[in-house]
């Protein structure tokens, strides 16, 4: 085993995002010559940024590294400040590590299992097109964010969780606090609060009347506590509702800047291939790459990774975007090639910790782009590209607003 004795990189260097769809320029260099090195984080912490797409998945699959937030340096800040350690709270299975990140786990896999989400594709279908008409009631041009994207988005999550609408703005505001790199902690900590006790009376209530939804049959299992439903609610509706709604936009944005990719995608919803527009959607979150940088774990012993010692106690920050244009693994790594192969990507992550909702982003990402693609004749961007504000150094990639025509 060897030590890396490069000089380190800034955290900063790969947060120099310039374009909304292209990884910063650095990571795009490391990939291809140095896909392990050395970072200093925020905190001071020397740490490490693993790039490629062999280093990724071998370390979100290891138990040698642990995704316990108290033991990890993050990578990132939040305007300016330092992310503070987190102690684990009950129900908080995003920060454990197996087997008590594998109890509550096993629990919500069973709700977006593949039979579970195609149970869910006929409601997904019509709330697509309920949006669909509302984008015709305003007429062209429109932004699709706050007529289609964003109400989709939430309005499936929410169903499926069993959140009445009128609540669910509480929670969209916790995912756009969580999101929002203009945000500051304590504003966060405050939507985190409401969010919390609005989904803590959600769950009393279920307790009572059990409906046909997550809340529903998580209250009736009686080992759990109100207060760890509470948390896996939180968990899952904070990163699928961002996820979802900045996965959706930025494939439409990077559709909308590609007219052959678009008409191609046009011909595969007129022929009625199901199957191929689903491959079409493995390419579009390939290429976008929607959770930018807030992945990373750390040592619990001296380990090896590509034959660099990993010392206990060490951070590597995983650069997904990265991983994703890696020419070892894609044949068309830094263009958008619908045609290509793409389901290898990582873009939910990979291991014990890849989004539990993956199945269900994947499903809204399809039946939205069929409905906008076949119901709205001459879809194109009514603003050049450089025009369409696009947060580049936020957790998740983020589009602001999407004008189009149509």
């Amino acid at each position: 085993m060897t030590e890396e004795i490069s000089a380190p990189i800034s955290y900063l260097e790969h947060w120099d995002r310039t374009a909304p769809f292209d990884p910063p320029t650095v990571l795009g260099e490391l990939v291809r010559t140095r896909p392990l090195v050395r970072m200093v984080y925020p905190d001071g912490h020397l740490g490490w940024l693993a790039t490629s797409h062999d280093l990724a998945r071998e370390v979100l699959s290891s138990q040698a590294f642990s995704h316990r937030f108290h033991t990890t340096h993050a990578p990132v800040t939040k305007k300016g400040e330092l992310f503070p350690s987190v102690p684990i709270v009950p129900g908080g299975f995003i920060h454990m590590d197996p087997p008590a990140h594998t109890r509550y786990r096993s629990l919500l896999s069973g709700e977006f299992s593949a039979r579970a989400t195609q149970a869910y594709a006929p409601r997904v279908a019509e709330l697509a097109a309920e949006q669909l008409a509302r984008v015709r009631e305003h007429g062209s041009p429109v932004d699709l964010l706050p007529t289609f994207i964003r109400p989709l988005s939430l309005r499936v999550l929410c169903e499926v969780l069993g959140v009445p609408s009128a609540g669910s703005s509480v929670l969209s505001d916790l995912s756009d606090s969580a999101t929002d790199d203009e945000v500051g902690l304590d504003a966060e900590r405050e939507a985190g609060t409401r969010a919390y006790h609005h989904l803590l009376d959600l769950v009393g209530k279920a307790r009572v009347e059990r409906g046909p939804d997550v809340i529903g049959r998580l209250a009736a299992d009686p080992e759990l506590t109100d207060r760890e439903i509470t948390n896996m609610l939180l968990i899952v509706f904070a990163a699928g509702f961002a996820s979802c709604e900045g996965a959706l936009a930025s494939a439409l944005l990077a559709l909308l800047h590609h007219d052959d990719q678009l008409d191609a995608l046009r011909s595969a919803v007129r022929d009625g291939g199901a199957s191929g527009i689903d491959g079409m959607v493995e390419e579009l979150l390939r290429y976008t790459s929607v959770n930018q940088f807030q992945i990373f774990r750390t040592a619990l012993s001296d380990v090896e990774l590509a034959g660099t010692l990993i010392r206990e106690g060490e951070t590597v920050t995983v650069a997904l975007p990265a991983a994703n244009r890696d020419p070892a693994k894609f044949g068309c790594p830094d263009g958008l090639d619908l045609g290509q192969d793409a389901s290898a990507h990582l873009a939910f992550g990979y291991g014990v910790h890849a989004c539990v909702g993956q199945r269900l982003a994947r499903l809204v990402l399809a039946q939205a782009l069929t409905a906008l693609v076949s119901g709205l004749p001459g879809l194109a961007l009514d603003v050049p590209l450089a025009q369409v504000p696009v947060r580049l150094k936020t957790p998740v990639l983020s589009v602001l607003r999407l004008p189009v025509r149509y």
